[in-house]
Protein backbone atom coordinates (compact mmCIF):
# COMPACT_ATOMS: atom_id res chain seq x y z
CA UNK A 1 0.00 0.00 0.00
CA UNK A 2 1.28 3.50 -0.65
CA UNK A 3 1.45 6.79 1.74
CA UNK A 4 -1.45 8.36 -0.61
CA UNK A 5 -3.24 5.15 -0.18
CA UNK A 6 -3.23 4.46 3.90
CA UNK A 7 -6.04 5.09 6.32
CA UNK A 8 -5.82 8.77 8.27
CA UNK A 9 -4.50 9.48 10.72
CA UNK A 10 -1.26 7.79 10.66
CA UNK A 11 2.40 8.21 11.55
CA UNK A 12 4.84 6.74 8.75
CA UNK A 13 8.12 6.45 9.02
CA UNK A 14 10.76 6.31 6.17
CA UNK A 15 12.81 3.61 6.25
CA UNK A 16 15.43 4.98 3.82
CA UNK A 17 15.76 8.55 5.77
CA UNK A 18 16.16 6.51 9.32
CA UNK A 19 18.89 4.16 7.75
CA UNK A 20 20.51 7.10 5.98
CA UNK A 21 20.29 8.69 9.23
CA UNK A 22 22.03 5.79 11.23
CA UNK A 23 24.94 5.44 8.16
CA UNK A 24 25.78 9.18 10.10
CA UNK A 25 25.88 8.46 13.64
CA UNK A 26 27.48 5.18 12.31
CA UNK A 27 30.61 6.91 10.94
CA UNK A 28 30.95 9.43 14.13
CA UNK A 29 31.62 6.18 16.03
CA UNK A 30 33.86 4.61 14.01
CA UNK A 31 35.67 7.58 13.37
CA UNK A 32 35.92 8.67 17.18
CA UNK A 33 35.53 5.57 19.36
CA UNK A 34 32.51 7.18 20.95
CA UNK A 35 29.42 5.27 22.24
CA UNK A 36 26.20 6.59 20.37
CA UNK A 37 22.64 5.30 22.04
CA UNK A 38 19.39 5.85 21.14
CA UNK A 39 17.45 8.45 23.44
CA UNK A 40 14.23 6.18 23.20
CA UNK A 41 12.17 9.64 25.29
CA UNK A 42 12.21 10.92 20.92
CA UNK A 43 11.66 7.86 19.30
CA UNK A 44 10.62 4.08 20.74
CA UNK A 45 9.02 2.78 18.12
CA UNK A 46 10.66 -0.67 19.07
CA UNK A 47 9.71 -2.23 15.51
CA UNK A 48 12.44 -0.70 14.38
CA UNK A 49 15.17 -1.38 17.19
CA UNK A 50 16.30 -4.64 14.92
CA UNK A 51 17.64 -2.40 11.97
CA UNK A 52 19.09 0.76 14.56
CA UNK A 53 20.49 -2.23 16.70
CA UNK A 54 22.43 -2.32 13.21
CA UNK A 55 24.17 0.90 13.78
CA UNK A 56 24.25 2.17 17.82
CA UNK A 57 25.50 1.09 20.69
CA UNK A 58 22.11 0.59 22.64
CA UNK A 59 20.01 2.61 23.90
CA UNK A 60 18.61 5.31 26.80
CA UNK A 61 16.27 5.46 28.98
CA UNK A 62 14.40 8.04 31.26
CA UNK A 63 12.65 5.65 33.59
CA UNK A 64 11.81 1.71 33.96
CA UNK A 65 9.74 1.14 31.21
CA UNK A 66 11.98 2.49 29.01
CA UNK A 67 14.79 0.29 30.23
CA UNK A 68 12.90 -2.29 30.24
CA UNK A 69 11.89 -1.59 26.34
CA UNK A 70 15.78 -0.78 25.04
CA UNK A 71 16.86 -4.42 27.47
CA UNK A 72 14.03 -6.47 25.98
CA UNK A 73 13.70 -5.09 22.19
CA UNK A 74 17.74 -3.76 21.68
CA UNK A 75 19.47 -6.03 23.96
CA UNK A 76 22.95 -3.86 23.41
CA UNK A 77 23.93 -1.06 25.82
CA UNK A 78 21.58 0.14 28.34
CA UNK A 79 22.12 3.38 29.87
CA UNK A 80 19.02 5.22 32.28
CA UNK A 81 19.01 8.77 33.88
CA UNK A 82 15.98 9.73 35.84
CA UNK A 83 15.75 12.85 38.26
CA UNK A 84 14.72 10.41 41.04
CA UNK A 85 14.29 6.37 41.18
CA UNK A 86 11.82 4.35 43.41
CA UNK A 87 12.86 2.16 46.03
CA UNK A 88 10.47 -0.26 44.73
CA UNK A 89 12.41 -0.20 41.18
CA UNK A 90 16.22 0.18 42.02
CA UNK A 91 16.83 -3.38 41.80
CA UNK A 92 15.00 -4.00 38.25
CA UNK A 93 16.68 -1.12 36.98
CA UNK A 94 20.15 -2.06 38.03
CA UNK A 95 19.88 -5.94 36.92
CA UNK A 96 18.90 -4.47 33.10
CA UNK A 97 21.02 -1.20 32.87
CA UNK A 98 24.94 -1.25 32.29
CA UNK A 99 24.87 3.18 33.82
CA UNK A 100 23.20 4.29 36.03
CA UNK A 101 22.99 7.63 36.40
CA UNK A 102 21.72 9.49 39.30
CA UNK A 103 20.73 13.42 39.93
CA UNK A 104 21.60 14.22 43.21
CA UNK A 105 24.11 13.11 45.76
CA UNK A 106 21.28 12.01 48.18
CA UNK A 107 19.53 9.83 45.32
CA UNK A 108 23.75 8.62 44.78
CA UNK A 109 24.03 7.75 48.01
CA UNK A 110 20.70 5.90 49.66
CA UNK A 111 21.06 3.71 46.26
CA UNK A 112 24.77 3.15 45.49
CA UNK A 113 24.38 -0.12 47.47
CA UNK A 114 22.26 -1.24 44.84
CA UNK A 115 24.16 -0.47 41.71
CA UNK A 116 27.84 -1.25 43.58
CA UNK A 117 28.98 -4.80 42.01
CA UNK A 118 26.10 -4.64 39.15
CA UNK A 119 26.39 -1.56 37.26
CA UNK A 120 28.22 1.61 36.37
CA UNK A 121 27.22 4.37 38.20
CA UNK A 122 27.45 8.10 37.01
CA UNK A 123 26.40 11.42 38.11
CA UNK A 124 25.13 14.12 36.36
CA UNK A 125 26.42 17.71 36.41
CA UNK A 126 25.20 20.70 35.39
CA UNK A 127 27.92 23.61 33.67
CA UNK A 128 25.65 26.33 34.45
CA UNK A 129 25.75 27.15 31.00
CA UNK A 130 22.95 27.96 29.26
CA UNK A 131 22.92 27.77 24.66
CA UNK A 132 19.07 27.39 24.41
CA UNK A 133 17.91 30.63 23.20
CA UNK A 134 14.33 31.52 23.37
CA UNK A 135 14.11 27.52 24.68
CA UNK A 136 14.00 28.08 28.29
CA UNK A 137 11.27 25.27 28.69
CA UNK A 138 13.92 23.10 27.45
CA UNK A 139 17.19 24.58 29.07
CA UNK A 140 18.83 22.84 31.87
CA UNK A 141 21.43 25.54 32.78
CA UNK A 142 18.60 27.12 33.44
CA UNK A 143 18.52 29.30 36.95
CA UNK A 144 17.22 27.18 39.58
CA UNK A 145 17.23 23.66 37.32
CA UNK A 146 16.02 21.01 38.94
CA UNK A 147 18.59 18.50 36.32
CA UNK A 148 22.30 17.95 37.28
CA UNK A 149 24.29 18.90 40.52
CA UNK A 150 26.49 22.50 39.97
CA UNK A 151 30.08 22.82 40.48
CA UNK A 152 29.04 24.84 44.13
CA UNK A 153 26.84 22.09 45.07
CA UNK A 154 29.73 19.12 43.85
CA UNK A 155 32.48 21.35 46.32
CA UNK A 156 30.35 21.58 48.92
CA UNK A 157 28.89 18.16 49.14
CA UNK A 158 32.72 16.60 48.63
CA UNK A 159 33.43 18.88 51.78
CA UNK A 160 30.79 17.78 54.36
CA UNK A 161 31.76 14.12 52.97
CA UNK A 162 35.31 14.88 54.11
CA UNK A 163 34.58 16.39 57.42
CA UNK A 164 31.94 13.13 58.07
CA UNK A 165 35.10 11.02 57.01
CA UNK A 166 37.33 12.33 59.35
CA UNK A 167 34.91 12.20 62.07
CA UNK A 168 34.47 8.85 61.36
CA UNK A 169 38.25 7.94 60.74
CA UNK A 170 38.87 6.28 64.24
CA UNK A 171 35.47 4.00 63.98
CA UNK A 172 35.82 2.53 61.05
CA UNK A 173 39.46 1.36 61.44
CA UNK A 174 38.54 -0.23 64.75
CA UNK A 175 35.79 -1.73 62.23
CA UNK A 176 38.43 -2.68 59.46
CA UNK A 177 36.29 -0.63 57.29
CA UNK A 178 37.49 2.01 55.39
CA UNK A 179 35.13 5.49 55.69
CA UNK A 180 33.10 6.15 52.15
CA UNK A 181 34.31 8.58 50.03
CA UNK A 182 30.95 10.23 48.54
CA UNK A 183 32.57 9.15 45.19
CA UNK A 184 32.76 5.58 45.60
CA UNK A 185 31.49 3.66 42.93
CA UNK A 186 30.99 6.37 40.28
CA UNK A 187 32.94 5.92 37.35
CA UNK A 188 31.43 8.20 35.16
CA UNK A 189 29.68 11.79 34.35
CA UNK A 190 26.84 13.41 32.47
CA UNK A 191 25.59 16.20 31.60
CA UNK A 192 22.78 17.24 28.74
CA UNK A 193 22.50 20.58 28.26
CA UNK A 194 21.31 21.09 24.48
CA UNK A 195 18.32 21.06 22.49
CA UNK A 196 18.51 20.88 18.74
CA UNK A 197 21.72 22.41 18.46
CA UNK A 198 25.14 22.48 16.34
CA UNK A 199 28.70 21.15 17.37
CA UNK A 200 29.63 24.92 18.09
CA UNK A 201 27.19 24.94 21.18
CA UNK A 202 28.32 21.44 22.55
CA UNK A 203 32.20 22.92 21.97
CA UNK A 204 30.64 26.12 24.56
CA UNK A 205 29.49 23.85 26.64
CA UNK A 206 32.66 21.51 27.24
CA UNK A 207 34.64 24.83 27.89
CA UNK A 208 32.46 25.03 31.11
CA UNK A 209 32.46 21.14 32.11
CA UNK A 210 36.65 21.37 31.78
CA UNK A 211 36.28 24.50 33.93
CA UNK A 212 34.16 23.28 36.80
CA UNK A 213 34.60 19.39 36.70
CA UNK A 214 37.66 18.98 34.96
CA UNK A 215 39.78 18.04 38.04
CA UNK A 216 36.85 15.09 38.66
CA UNK A 217 36.92 13.78 35.04
CA UNK A 218 40.52 12.99 35.55
CA UNK A 219 39.35 10.21 38.08
CA UNK A 220 36.53 8.60 35.78
CA UNK A 221 36.26 5.92 33.35
CA UNK A 222 33.51 8.04 31.01
CA UNK A 223 31.66 10.98 29.77
CA UNK A 224 28.32 11.01 28.57
CA UNK A 225 27.66 14.45 26.76
CA UNK A 226 24.13 13.92 26.39
CA UNK A 227 21.57 14.56 23.65
CA UNK A 228 20.17 17.72 21.65
CA UNK A 229 23.08 17.06 19.62
CA UNK A 230 21.43 17.35 15.78
CA UNK A 231 23.61 15.55 13.76
CA UNK A 232 22.26 14.31 11.08
CA UNK A 233 20.65 18.00 10.23
CA UNK A 234 21.91 18.52 6.72
CA UNK A 235 24.23 22.07 8.63
CA UNK A 236 25.62 19.86 11.40
CA UNK A 237 29.67 20.69 11.89
CA UNK A 238 30.39 16.87 12.26
CA UNK A 239 33.95 17.72 12.22
CA UNK A 240 33.70 19.85 15.01
CA UNK A 241 31.92 17.45 17.15
CA UNK A 242 34.51 14.85 16.38
CA UNK A 243 37.44 17.29 17.66
CA UNK A 244 35.10 17.51 20.80
CA UNK A 245 35.10 14.18 21.62
CA UNK A 246 38.61 13.61 20.92
CA UNK A 247 39.26 15.89 22.55
CA UNK A 248 37.70 14.74 25.66
CA UNK A 249 38.86 11.32 25.13
CA UNK A 250 42.59 11.69 24.98
CA UNK A 251 43.14 14.30 27.73
CA UNK A 252 41.04 12.64 30.18
CA UNK A 253 41.38 8.78 28.90
CA UNK A 254 37.41 8.52 28.96
CA UNK A 255 35.09 6.66 27.08
CA UNK A 256 33.01 8.57 25.36
CA UNK A 257 29.20 8.49 24.75
CA UNK A 258 26.52 10.96 23.22
CA UNK A 259 22.48 10.02 23.40
CA UNK A 260 20.81 11.87 20.38
CA UNK A 261 17.16 11.37 19.79
CA UNK A 262 16.10 13.86 17.39
CA UNK A 263 19.04 12.89 15.10
CA UNK A 264 18.51 9.17 14.95
CA UNK A 265 14.64 9.79 13.03
CA UNK A 266 15.17 13.33 12.07
CA UNK A 267 13.23 14.18 9.09
CA UNK A 268 12.40 10.33 8.59
CA UNK A 269 8.75 10.88 9.58
CA UNK A 270 5.13 11.98 8.29
CA UNK A 271 1.38 11.97 9.57
CA UNK A 272 -0.44 11.75 7.26
CA UNK A 273 -4.17 13.49 7.52
CA UNK A 274 -6.91 14.36 6.01
CA UNK A 275 -9.59 17.28 5.41
CA UNK A 276 -12.75 17.19 7.32
CA UNK A 277 -14.21 20.40 6.62
CA UNK A 278 -13.73 24.07 6.48
CA UNK A 279 -14.85 26.65 8.77
CA UNK A 280 -14.92 30.38 8.09
CA UNK A 281 -15.13 33.04 10.71
CA UNK A 282 -13.50 36.88 10.64
CA UNK A 283 -11.82 36.18 7.20
CA UNK A 284 -9.54 33.27 8.23
CA UNK A 285 -10.58 29.65 6.59
CA UNK A 286 -9.56 26.48 8.86
CA UNK A 287 -9.32 23.47 7.79
CA UNK A 288 -10.88 20.50 10.01
CA UNK A 289 -8.23 17.52 10.27
CA UNK A 290 -8.54 14.21 11.79
CA UNK A 291 -5.18 14.76 12.88
CA UNK A 292 -4.27 17.20 15.70
CA UNK A 293 -1.30 19.42 17.51
CA UNK A 294 -2.84 18.44 20.64
CA UNK A 295 -3.05 14.93 20.49
CA UNK A 296 -0.85 13.86 17.52
CA UNK A 297 2.36 16.11 17.88
CA UNK A 298 2.17 17.70 21.35
CA UNK A 299 5.42 19.91 20.82
CA UNK A 300 3.49 21.63 18.53
CA UNK A 301 1.81 23.64 21.38
CA UNK A 302 4.48 22.66 24.27
CA UNK A 303 7.47 24.19 22.38
CA UNK A 304 6.05 25.70 20.39
CA UNK A 305 7.37 25.40 16.93
CA UNK A 306 5.66 25.44 13.42
CA UNK A 307 5.69 21.83 11.65
CA UNK A 308 6.80 21.30 7.59
CA UNK A 309 4.18 20.44 5.78
CA UNK A 310 4.42 19.21 2.04
CA UNK A 311 3.71 21.26 -0.37
CA UNK A 312 2.88 24.01 1.45
CA UNK A 313 4.37 28.05 1.87
CA UNK A 314 4.02 30.52 4.25
CA UNK A 315 0.95 32.24 4.74
CA UNK A 316 0.40 34.68 1.75
CA UNK A 317 3.51 33.32 -0.44
CA UNK A 318 0.96 31.05 -2.31
CA UNK A 319 -2.54 32.05 -3.68
CA UNK A 320 -4.84 29.81 -0.84
CA UNK A 321 -4.26 30.84 2.75
CA UNK A 322 -5.71 28.61 5.63
CA UNK A 323 -5.54 27.78 9.56
CA UNK A 324 -4.75 24.38 10.30
CA UNK A 325 -7.00 22.80 13.16
CA UNK A 326 -8.55 19.91 14.84
CA UNK A 327 -11.63 18.24 15.89
CA UNK A 328 -11.13 18.76 19.45
CA UNK A 329 -12.83 20.88 21.20
CA UNK A 330 -9.53 22.92 22.54
CA UNK A 331 -9.97 26.34 21.05
CA UNK A 332 -5.93 26.74 21.13
CA UNK A 333 -5.43 23.18 19.11
CA UNK A 334 -4.17 25.21 16.06
CA UNK A 335 -1.08 23.70 14.45
CA UNK A 336 -0.59 27.01 12.37
CA UNK A 337 -1.74 29.10 9.33
CA UNK A 338 -0.46 27.59 6.07
CA UNK A 339 -0.88 28.62 2.22
CA UNK A 340 -1.34 26.08 -1.12
CA UNK A 341 -1.12 26.41 -4.70
CA UNK A 342 -5.39 25.39 -5.08
CA UNK A 343 -8.04 25.65 -3.15
CA UNK A 344 -8.41 23.07 -0.62
CA UNK A 345 -11.58 20.65 -0.13
CA UNK A 346 -12.72 18.55 2.62
CA UNK A 347 -11.15 14.94 1.42
CA UNK A 348 -7.83 16.46 0.66
CA UNK A 349 -4.87 15.08 2.13
CA UNK A 350 -1.67 16.61 3.92
CA UNK A 351 1.42 15.12 4.68
CA UNK A 352 3.13 16.75 7.36
CA UNK A 353 6.90 16.09 7.60
CA UNK A 354 9.70 15.04 10.78
CA UNK A 355 6.91 13.81 12.91
CA UNK A 356 8.76 9.80 13.47
CA UNK A 357 9.89 11.91 16.70
CA UNK A 358 8.61 13.74 19.70
CA UNK A 359 5.06 12.37 18.41
CA UNK A 360 4.62 8.82 18.88
CA UNK A 361 6.29 9.24 22.33
CA UNK A 362 3.81 11.85 23.32
CA UNK A 363 0.30 10.95 21.63
CA UNK A 364 -2.68 11.18 24.04
CA UNK A 365 -6.73 10.23 23.43
CA UNK A 366 -7.65 13.81 24.55
CA UNK A 367 -11.52 13.84 24.11
CA UNK A 368 -11.45 10.33 22.73
CA UNK A 369 -9.75 11.54 19.49
CA UNK A 370 -7.85 8.15 17.88
CA UNK A 371 -4.43 7.60 17.80
CA UNK A 372 -3.15 7.12 14.47
CA UNK A 373 -1.90 4.58 13.45
CA UNK A 374 1.41 3.70 12.68
CA UNK A 375 2.98 2.59 9.45
CA UNK A 376 6.27 1.86 8.04
CA UNK A 377 7.50 2.61 4.96
CA UNK A 378 10.16 0.82 2.77
CA UNK A 379 12.70 2.22 0.65
CA UNK A 380 12.31 3.40 -2.94
CA UNK A 381 13.95 4.00 -5.81
CA UNK A 382 14.03 7.96 -6.54
CA UNK A 383 12.26 9.58 -3.19
CA UNK A 384 11.68 13.49 -3.01
CA UNK A 385 14.06 13.73 -0.31
CA UNK A 386 12.06 14.00 3.31
CA UNK A 387 12.25 17.37 5.41
CA UNK A 388 11.58 19.87 2.46
CA UNK A 389 8.64 21.57 3.93
CA UNK A 390 8.72 24.00 0.79
CA UNK A 391 8.40 21.24 -2.20
CA UNK A 392 5.56 22.64 -3.95
CA UNK A 393 3.40 19.75 -4.66
CA UNK A 394 -0.27 19.65 -5.20
CA UNK A 395 -1.63 18.05 -1.82
CA UNK A 396 -3.96 15.52 -4.08
CA UNK A 397 -0.86 15.09 -6.86
CA UNK A 398 0.68 11.63 -5.95
CA UNK A 399 3.31 11.55 -8.37
CA UNK A 400 5.61 13.71 -5.84
CA UNK A 401 4.84 11.46 -2.97
CA UNK A 402 7.44 8.92 -1.45
CA UNK A 403 6.40 5.83 -3.07
CA UNK A 404 7.91 3.19 -1.03
CA UNK A 405 5.35 0.57 -0.47
CA UNK A 406 3.53 0.94 3.24
CA UNK A 407 3.22 -1.51 6.19
CA UNK A 408 1.09 -1.74 8.82
CA UNK A 409 3.34 -1.86 12.34
CA UNK A 410 0.18 -1.13 14.75
CA UNK A 411 -3.25 0.08 14.62
CA UNK A 412 -5.36 1.34 17.55
CA UNK A 413 -9.00 0.93 18.58
CA UNK A 414 -11.75 1.84 20.75
CA UNK A 415 -10.71 -0.62 23.19
CA UNK A 416 -7.14 1.06 23.38
CA UNK A 417 -8.68 4.52 24.75
CA UNK A 418 -11.11 2.62 27.01
CA UNK A 419 -8.36 0.70 28.61
CA UNK A 420 -5.92 3.52 29.81
CA UNK A 421 -8.80 4.95 31.49
CA UNK A 422 -9.59 2.68 34.23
Amino acid sequence: MKISEIPTPAYVVDEGKLTENLGILKGVQERTGCKILLAQKAFSMFSEYPLIGKYLSGTTASGLYEARLGHEEMGKENHIFSPAYRESEIDEITGICDHVIFNSFSQLERFRAHCQGKTSIGLRVNPECSTQGDHAIYDPCAPGSRLGVTQETFERQLKKAAARSKSTEAECAAAQTPADGILDGVEGLHFHTLCEQNSDDLETTLRAVEQRFGTYLKHMKWLNMGGGHHITRADYDIGRLERCICHMRDTYDLDIYLEPGEAVALNAGYLVTEVMDIVENGGIQTLILDASAACHMPDVLEMPYRPPLRGSGQPGEMPYTYRLSSCTCLAGDIIGDYSFDQEMHPGDRLYFEDMAIYSMVKNNTFNGIALPSIWAMEPAEGLTEPGKSQVRVRSTDERQLPSGECRLVKAFRYEDFKGRLS
